[in-house]
């Protein structure tokens, strides 16, 4: 168990335009002691504007790792918590800054997570908060809630470090199942469900989008992942227990 669950969030900015917005959002991490940056296709990186922003936070840029995709930064998460300034069209609300932090926090004691940021212009795409379990958002005045991207880092940044030295907070946490297992049974369960005639392969995203927030509000462990893909094999291979 890591004596810093800061150590174990990482911030994943996605597709960024602006190199001065990644530096930008380094230096908002360093100041609340996150240094986990992961940054997946940004437009211009490394680049001098990002050093310059970045001030005493170089470190985090030079430490930082570009991914081609959103799947290859979330690889070894257990929660990952989708940060847009818009409402979606999903089957559960959105959880504030402050409850996201502290569900992120209690889970990072032993395992990784993760905060997704979209880019600058359009923020995350519907494809990408699929890929996360959480969808969160800052309560900001509804006239005008949008915020710059190292601001937006800055306020889940703080509210993470106050979950994390809050000694009230007991430490004990599930170990969650793996980015990877999730996806894993996701796609199995889309092609089990398809292959029964429940789904239909003309809109089958509709559906499969309600049940990835259904089981993402659980929080699935190892285990109880690999219990439910048993029970997904035997849609059409059932098990004669007689």
């Amino acid at each position: 168990m890591p004596l810093d669950p800061l150590k174990n969030i990482r911030v994943i900015l996605c597709e960024t335009q602006h190199p001065g917005n990644i530096g930008s959002a380094a230096r908002a991490m360093k100041t609340m002691g996150l240094s986990e940056l992961y940054l997946v296709k940004p437009h211009l990186f490394p680049d001098k504007q990002a050093d310059w922003m970045a001030t005493n936070a170089v470190d985090v840029l030079r430490n930082a790792r570009v991914c081609a995709d959103l799947d290859t930064a979330l690889s070894g998460v257990v929660l990952a918590a989708a940060c847009t300034a818009r409402s979606r069209d999903i089957a559960v609300p959105a959880v504030s800054a402050r409850e996201a932090a502290a569900q992120l926090v209690a889970a990072a004691r032993t395992q990784p997570v993760a905060l997704v940021f979209g880019n600058e212009v359009s923020g995350l795409s519907t494809e990408q908060v699929k890929r996360c379990q959480m969808v969160t958002m800052i309560p900001a005045d509804a006239s005008h809630n949008s915020l710059n991207l190292a601001a937006a880092v800055q306020v889940y940044a703080y509210e993470c470090r106050m979950h994390a030295t809050d000694a009230t907070v007991p430490n004990k946490a599930r170990e969650l199942a793996s980015h990877e297992a999730l996806e894993g049974f996701y796609e199995h369960l889309e092609q089990e469900l398809i292959a029964t005639g429940f789904l239909s392969t003309k809109v089958p995203q509709r559906l499969m989008q309600r049940l990835r927030r259904l089981f993402s509000r659980t929080q699935l462990d190892a285990e109880e992942v690999r219990i439910l893909r048993g029970i997904v094999r035997t849609l059409r291979e059932p098990k004669n227990r007689n």
